[in-house]
């Protein structure tokens, strides 16, 4: 029963992360996200078919950190002080604003075991370590750079000439290769090496997420 834990992490995380992108945009001066009404944490517009329900339910399945995504934020580059550099910095947005969830969650999971006992310090030190790990885990698997996950924006951003032409291929084909990573589990070999060793550098500080 982890997931009834696991999917409200999760579900807010997500949302956290697209309003980074549409907040990051709106300061680089494109207000599309703002127009559309997506600079929200209402979750409905940000339900994503795939990325926030089938994704997630695959993952808590096979017993994998769940990871998965919101409906995309519309951005529009061309609204942009610099197109290709500030879409690259939309798109760092998400992983980084992950990672800060991450670092409060684990700030929180060592408050909560030094001043809460009981039964809910044991419930809010759970939940608050799925958030640890599954925030980390969502900063790295939208760091892969397959499309249409942040990491694609970012290599799209800094990649030229010929390279730029070879990467681009696979961009019609990028949900494909994501679902074959999970269906297969090979995305476990991509997102557990960094995670195992973000854990292993909080235990370090004393924060020990098991």
């Amino acid at each position: 029963m982890e997931w009834i834990l696991q999917l409200p992490v999760l579900v807010f995380s997500v949302i956290f992360h697209e309003f980074a992108h549409g907040y990051t945009a709106y300061r680089h001066g494109d207000d599309t996200a703002y127009l559309s009404g997506r600079l929200s944490f209402n979750p409905l517009p940000h339900i994503d078919p795939v990325g926030t329900i089938l994704i997630p339910a695959m993952c808590v399945l096979m017993h994998f950190p769940a990871i998965g995504w919101a409906k995309p934020v519309p951005v529009n580059p061309y609204r942009m002080h610099s197109p290709r550099a500030d879409m690259a910095k939309v798109a760092v947005s998400g992983p980084l604003s992950n990672i800060l969830l991450a670092l409060v969650a684990a700030v929180l999971f060592k408050v909560v075991m030094l001043f809460v006992g009981g039964d809910l310090g044991l419930t809010l030190m759970r939940m608050l370590a799925f958030a640890v790990i599954i925030n980390l885990a969502l900063a790295v698997f939208n760091l892969v750079p397959v499309f249409p996950l942040d990491g694609s924006q970012i290599a799209l951003g800094l990649l030229k000439g010929r390279a730029l032409e070879i990467y681009e291929k696979h961009l019609p084909y990028g949900m494909y290769i994501i679902l074959g990573l999970v269906l297969t589990g090979l995305i476990k070999y991509i997102v557990l090496p960094p995670l195992g060793l973000a854990l292993m550098v909080l235990s370090y500080f004393g924060i020990y997420i098991g």
